[in-house]
């Protein structure tokens, strides 16, 4: 079965030209509805207030890493089961563990590309 790519998806970086590039390449994969933070507490409160399909989060941020966003989004019954994959230039094995472990989907290290990306979606939620 396709994914819905009505869903709501959020893009947490706090480079605003990366939140540019992720919305444009998902806009190609015909994901229509893509909000963005640039932090992990307004993610949160984003994520509060309106439900998401899948989250795409930076590693490295201030004042909260996307590793500790993906711990608070696990830690909600509510949110605990939605895809979250890791979008980092952190490609140490150590922190590619540490996100398996705290229940990331996939991973997917900058740079990269339209292709890559779908590629990592399609190995989260099947077909797209």
């Amino acid at each position: 079965m396709a994914v819905d790519k009505s869903m709501n998806v959020l893009v947490v970086d706090d480079y605003k030209t990366m939140i540019r590039i992720m919305r444009g390449l998902l806009e190609q994969l015909g994901f229509r509805n893509v909000d963005d933070a640039t932090d992990g507490p307004t993610a949160l409160e984003k994520i509060k207030h309106k439900d998401y399909g899948l989250i795409l989060s930076d590693w490295n941020m201030q004042p909260m890493t996307g590793y500790d966003l993906l711990k608070a989004v696990r830690a909600e019954p509510r949110t605990k089961d939605v895809p979250f994959v890791m979008v980092t230039a952190e490609a140490k094995t150590e922190n590619v563990i540490a996100a398996r472990q705290a229940g990331v989907n996939n991973y997917i290290i900058k740079p990269f590309n339209l292709a890559v990306l779908k590629q990592k979606l399609t190995t989260v939620f099947g077909e797209l």
